[in-house]
């Protein structure tokens, strides 16, 4: 199976394990995961924000990495750039959880860079 497939399953489990942190605490309540005053400000509120992203940014990186496929593209480069949207995602989760927003924008917009990348792989390979 294509490291690109592998990198799809991992861009899905990666927004969940973005708020999963914040989870350890006396304060959370597992019978109101949801509660909006628990996700309200500090970290908590920057995992969550992270989370939100990761589940906005995984259909096109997904659907990316399909049409890159489908329509003839190196192999090596859809596993190239699908690695590397997933290592940029690491960047910016980790950026979100520490309050660092210049570099978190810097790792989005490359993130998104290449996606479009995945997109349009077959055009320059």
């Amino acid at each position: 199976m294509p490291i690109a497939i592998w990198c799809i399953l991992a861009a899905a489990i990666l927004p969940i394990l973005s708020a999963f942190p914040a989870k350890f605490s006396r304060d959370f309540d597992n019978a109101n995961p949801r509660s909006p005053d628990y996700w309200r400000e500090g970290f908590r509120a920057r995992a969550q924000a992270a989370q939100a992203n990761g589940f906005e940014a995984f259909p096109f990186f997904a659907v990316s990495v399909f049409v890159a496929m489908s329509q003839g593209a190196s192999p090596y480069w859809i596993d190239q750039l699908a690695v590397l949207f997933i290592l940029l995602r690491l960047i910016y989760v980790f950026c979100y959880w520490t309050d660092r927003s210049n570099p978190r924008s810097l790792a989005w917009a490359a993130s998104f860079i290449t996606i479009v990348a995945l997109f349009t792989s077959s055009l320059w390979s």
